[in-house]
């Protein structure tokens, strides 16, 4: 049992962070050994079992980074920026591999990775599923297709406590559409529109965000033209989806050279 890797899970008390404890704890493969949560928070000092209303686990919610990463062979991290970029120093230091779901990330933020990754695995992805995933590469390659007669838009969805918008699964799709039509999306992107904006610009990249209720997340790509429409689309229902396909990142992310990848790599894409 202990030559099993060891999953230390950020954010626990969060959404995801008590997904992805059950789901490392319903793994096979891999053994949680530590739920780390912010100074202050009301669950530290507790077993993340039974602040999560079920059995103990043997694991107590600390705020003591360091000590869990001791003990630990991968971080799952779906937190904030800040909180990210500071566990990417720890487990750079441990040689853990640090998979990370954060989205809000800056371009100044991402820049501070890469001396982490020096010495650690990074996986990054702005959505861990699969399906997800096949939807980034057909965006791609449908992009890739079509001229600029073709508008594209980006329309997500997500419950009403996200925080970030647009989502980072919808720039992994702006970004893939960029790619596709071989230009850098922050100079065709068009992030809000409010007013009397005019035309719309041949060639932009729009995103449209709607946050409401407890949506899990739903993502359209839309190609719009003159007489037709093309509609690429994923809809998640259930937040496992995304803890699975973190931890098959951690676990994917064992004996990997340092450096940095994304989802694509760990699924073989």
């Amino acid at each position: 049992m202990t030559d099993l890797p060891g999953i230390v899970v950020m954010g626990a008390s969060g959404r995801m962070g008590q997904m992805l404890v059950k789901a490392v704890e319903a793994s096979p493969a891999a053994r949680l050994v530590g739920a780390l949560e912010r100074p202050g928070h009301e669950w530290l000092g507790r077993d993340i079992g039974e602040c999560m209303g079920g059995q103990a686990l043997g694991c107590v919610v600390s705020d003591d980074a360091l000590e869990a990463m001791s003990k630990a062979q991968a971080v799952i991290d779906f937190t904030a920026p800040a909180a990210t970029i500071a566990m990417a120093e720890l487990a750079a230091q441990a040689r853990a591999v640090h998979v990370i779901g954060t989205t809000g990330l800056s371009d100044e933020d991402l820049a501070k990775l890469k001396p982490a990754a020096r010495h650690a695995t990074i996986v990054r992805a702005g959505n861990m599923s699969l399906g997800v995933n096949l939807l980034v590469q057909l965006t791609k390659k449908v992009a890739a297709a079509l001229d600029e007669d073709f508008d594209v838009e980006v329309i997500e969805a997500h419950h009403r406590h996200k925080v970030d918008a647009p989502s980072g699964t919808a720039l992994m799709l702006g970004e893939a559409a960029a790619e596709g039509r071989g230009v850098k999306l922050d100079r065709v992107a068009d992030r809000g529109r409010d007013g009397i904006t005019g035309a719309r610009k041949r060639g932009d990249i729009g995103f449209s965000a709607i946050r409401g209720g407890d949506i899990v997340g739903e993502h359209d790509v839309l190609f719009a033209a003159d007489g037709e429409r093309i509609t690429l689309r994923h809809v998640a229902t259930d937040r496992a989806i995304f803890a699975r396909g973190a931890l098959k990142a951690a676990l994917w992310g064992q004996g990997q050279k340092p450096g940095e990848y994304d989802m694509m790599d760990v699924l073989g894409l």
